[in-house]
């Protein structure tokens, strides 16, 4: 296992730096590179498959149980979120976001150890399954929200600055990209709800203790929530709901840093 994860980490780690760098030329010469960036982001993802597959196929349980694991999963969940919309041209600027923290992420997954050989786990399957996999979902949705929020926000400056050049750049509408935030968040809370009241469940029935990450979890549940009562209640839209995304994600970023894997339970 351990040689055909390198054979693959290769192609994967290849395919995403490409795309990031490709993403990042475009905006000097937007049009050149685009290509390049797609079929990087492509390449990418489907070795990166083919190495979930493999680990899948060898592993004795749930192969992505471990902090590191998880992380492999959820940078091939994000860049998969991404394809639906980033293949079309006015989404491709997210990729100037996605695709750097997918290298990133993934090279320090391989780095502690989560593409090779699958580590046993402590909980079922099933459990597992459920739990990791809808909060792994969730998490990739509300990074898909914050790469909108900050595409909005940049967009939103370029044109209040009139900044030279700036209808060069083929990207979304201020509302496109303002009614998308909306939506990514409206899929993953759902996911999350789902998969942190798992977890919660298992909680009590093991009758352990609640630790630091589990309340930056419900926190994030909260403040996620709270975004689309105001927009759909109180008709936030625009800056104010592209910030509170961006916060949002920063407690997502502190939680996925803590999770081994994402809720801890006590032996």
């Amino acid at each position: 296992m351990t040689e055909t994860a390198l054979l693959l980490i290769w192609p994967a780690l290849a395919g995403y730096t490409q795309a990031a760098v490709a993403y990042a030329g475009d905006t000097v010469r937007p049009g050149r590179l685009v290509r390049y960036a797609i079929w990087g982001v492509r390449i990418g993802w489907l070795a990166q498959t083919v190495l979930l597959v493999a680990q899948a196929v060898s592993a004795d349980g749930f192969p992505w149980g471990t902090w590191a694991g998880s992380l492999n999963l959820f940078v091939w969940m994000c860049v998969g979120v991404y394809l639906i919309w980033g293949c079309r041209a006015p989404f491709r600027l997210l990729g100037l976001v996605v695709m750097p923290l997918a290298v990133v992420l993934l090279a320090l997954a391989w780095a502690a150890g989560g593409v090779g050989e699958p580590a046993r786990t402590e909980f079922g399957n099933v459990f597992l399954a459920f739990h990791v996999g809808l909060i792994l979902a969730a998490f990739a949705g509300f990074t898909l929200a914050a790469a909108l929020a900050g595409l909005y926000l940049w967009q939103d400056r370029r044109l209040k600055q009139r900044t030279p050049g700036v209808l060069k750049l083929r990207s979304p509408s201020l509302e496109t990209l303002d009614q998308l935030t909306v939506r990514a968040i409206a899929f993953a809370l759902p996911a999350l709800t789902v998969g942190a009241g798992i977890g919660l469940a298992r909680l009590e029935r093991d009758d352990a203790s609640i630790d630091p990450i589990i309340g930056l979890t419900l926190l994030t549940w909260v403040v996620y929530a709270s975004f689309l009562i105001l927009r759909w209640e109180a008709g936030w839209r625009g800056r104010r709901t592209a910030y509170l995304a961006l916060a949002g994600f920063a407690l997502v970023a502190v939680v996925r840093v803590g999770l081994t894997p994402f809720i801890h339970f006590s032996p």
